[in-house]
């Protein structure tokens, strides 16, 4: 989680969320983004799927078996569906986004038993750091 606070450290003007997948063993970051709706236009450009596009990239394939994806806050609707559409094996998140959070808060689209698969779902790792970063940036805008 440290290594996705330092990624949502680089977010400049975006909301400073940051993302990381990591290997089968724990330790390899195949990939590691941070929000850049802001600085490229593009809607998508959330933390968790850069990240995502990166580690798949990385490993010549889409299908992210074995990873974990760190994130800083609870992916949305649209990082959940992606998460699900990789195959990680787990999600690792830090502050609950009790608006819009779709990995238990608000929905929990990970989870989901109609979907083919359901990543483990790892809450609360860090949370107070995680929500500090947010809280300050949404104070100072």
């Amino acid at each position: 989680m440290r290594l996705a606070l330092d990624e949502a450290g680089r977010a400049g003007a975006d909301v400073p969320v940051g993302a990381v997948v990591l290997a089968s063993d724990g330790t390899t970051v195949l990939g590691a983004g941070h929000n850049e709706r802001e600085a490229t236009g593009d809607p998508t450009a959330h933390a968790e799927v850069l990240a995502i596009r990166r580690a798949a990239a990385d490993l010549g394939e889409w299908r992210l078996s074995g990873c974990t994806l760190v994130v800083t806050l609870e992916p949305c609707t649209m990082c959940a569906g992606a998460l699900v559409q990789s195959r990680v094996d787990r999600v690792v998140y830090g502050a609950r986004d009790e608006k819009a959070g779709a990995a238990g808060s608000l929905w929990d689209v990970v989870r989901d038993r109609r979907l083919n698969h359901r990543p483990e779902v790892i809450e609360g790792v860090l949370a107070e750091d995680c929500a500090r970063i947010l809280t300050e940036f949404f104070r100072s805008h």
